[in-house]
């Protein structure tokens, strides 16, 4: 065996992220303040992969108010192996109502050419077109297409049922294609 090979054989198998997170929830909820700030700290990536696709230029503000509401009903996770589905429906449904609030809707119909070329200009294009759906629409695709969850995930997540996230699905789909191809 390579030096390596052994590093491998000797090193604990890594933990999932529900795996770690239990503990501190439960260490947290017990009036642990270094495991409930290890415990935000851990979330905080994933709360903020969630908004910024969803919430756009708010994303800031959702992923502050998400974590507020988080922090507050820590007490309320009934399974702190659920911490994860737990995070990500308040999180989702946080950058849905920051986003509303801030009212920066534009109608897919407004969307002008796009220039094609690096992976940042990709990104920015994505990002332009995402920031013409509604809310709802951009939630829908976040949850579908880059977290990779199944439909009746996504229904447990934004509270509407699996038929409504079929064709929520749908037309957030065809107003993407209709704008990205304007």
């Amino acid at each position: 065996m390579s030096g390596t090979e052994l590093d491998r054989a000797a090193a604990p198998p890594a933990l999932a992220p529900w795996e770690v997170a239990a503990p501190l929830v439960r260490a947290a909820r017990a009036g642990d303040a270094m495991a409930l700030n290890d415990l935000m700290e851990l979330l905080l990536p994933y709360v903020g992969r969630l908004c910024r696709p969803i919430a756009l230029a708010d994303s800031a503000d959702a992923v502050q108010e998400a974590m507020i509401v988080i922090f507050r009903s820590l007490g309320k996770l009934k399974d702190p192996s659920a911490l994860y589905a737990w995070v990500r429906t308040i999180t989702v449904r946080e950058a849905i109502r920051v986003s509303r609030r801030a009212g920066r809707e534009t109608p897919v119909e407004d969307v002008g050419d796009r220039p094609t070329g690096t992976d940042a200009e990709l990104a920015c294009d994505v990002h332009d077109v995402l920031g013409r759906l509604s809310p709802e629409h951009r939630a829908i695709l976040v949850l579908r297409e880059l977290e990779g969850l199944d439909e009746h995930t996504v229904g447990g997540t934004l509270g509407l049922a699996r038929g409504t996230v079929k064709s929520r699905l749908h037309r957030a789909r065809r107003s993407f294609r209709a704008a990205w191809l304007a």
